[in-house]
């Protein structure tokens, strides 16, 4: 089957204390991903978010509707982001073709019925990293280049977290109804991203980490200001945090994660920004 599935149900922080390390990462971290000849997907029940993959090989993959939706087609009540970190590859929505290279983003809006991935190469396949939310109205179809996008310089090399944030699927750039998604990139020399580190009630978040050098990891933070919580990550995994929880990571050396939200708020600089004193 070209199209694989799991379902993650919401968690309290009450109940989060009491994981230990193989429950945390069963609860929260996504290790399937960029499978080659298959869409995998991660349907979690924070604000009914879904984060994924399409990884097209020698054949085009076509994005099917799965149990959860009870819907005739995948974006038939949902909007639909997308962003190549793989080789060039394209996306066909309703028979316009969306040529997509490496860091290029794609905002696909509600009511678009047939959409499929395929790769330039089947030995270079593309990675299409999926995030999509629930919809209430149809927005146009719209591809971004890391070009076109906003972007914010922030911290320095001396407190170690240097980055760019890319902003890329987001109010000003794209229109849509709740689906926010960008990237952050680490400058040679940090580690340390979304430091002092936030939270916010108004939406809940998936990191997806990549460009993370061989041999090298990331230790992804959460759980509330003052319970923390910690899973070593690798290369191309995603994980979840619940809007209750911080989120932030620290790398053995410098790496690019995407940011994928959905919630109540488009407002990006809506935080609870926790200082870094007050963590434990």
């Amino acid at each position: 089957m070209a199209t694989t599935y799991e379902s993650r149900y919401a968690s309290n922080p009450k109940a989060v204390k009491a994981l230990d390390t193989t429950e945390l990462r069963e609860e929260f971290l996504i290790n399937n991903l960029m499978q080659v000849g298959k869409i995998a997907l991660t349907y979690t029940h924070y604000d009914r978010y879904i984060a994924g993959s399409a990884t097209p090989g020698a054949s085009p993959l076509k994005l099917e509707p799965i149990d959860p939706l009870k819907a005739d087609y995948f974006l038939e009540r949902r909007e639909l982001g997308i962003i190549n970190v793989g080789d060039a590859g394209e996306v066909v929505v309703d028979g316009t073709s969306y040529a997509l290279g490496y860091k290029d983003a794609l905002y696909i809006g509600k009511g678009s019925k047939d959409i499929t991935f395929k790769s330039n190469s089947a030995a270079k396949p593309a990675k299409f990293y999926l995030n999509s939310a629930p919809a209430h109205h149809a927005y146009p179809t719209k591809k971004v280049t890391k070009e076109e996008a906003n972007k914010i310089e922030l911290g320095s090399l001396e407190t170690a977290n240097h980055r760019t944030v890319v902003q890329m699927i987001i109010g000003g750039v794209v229109d849509t109804c709740q689906l926010q998604m960008g990237m952050t990139e680490l400058k040679s020399g940090s580690v340390w991203n979304t430091m002092p580190a936030h939270a916010h009630d108004r939406r809940m978040e998936v990191y997806f980490y990549f460009e993370v050098p061989e041999e090298q990891s990331v230790c992804h933070f959460m759980g509330e200001t003052h319970e923390t919580r910690h899973i070593w990550m690798q290369n191309e995994e995603a994980v979840i945090s619940p809007p209750w929880s911080i989120h932030s990571g620290a790398g053995t050396s410098n790496y690019t994660f995407i940011w994928g939200m959905a919630g109540e708020n488009l407002d990006y600089s809506d935080m609870d920004t926790c200082a870094i004193t007050d963590l434990k």
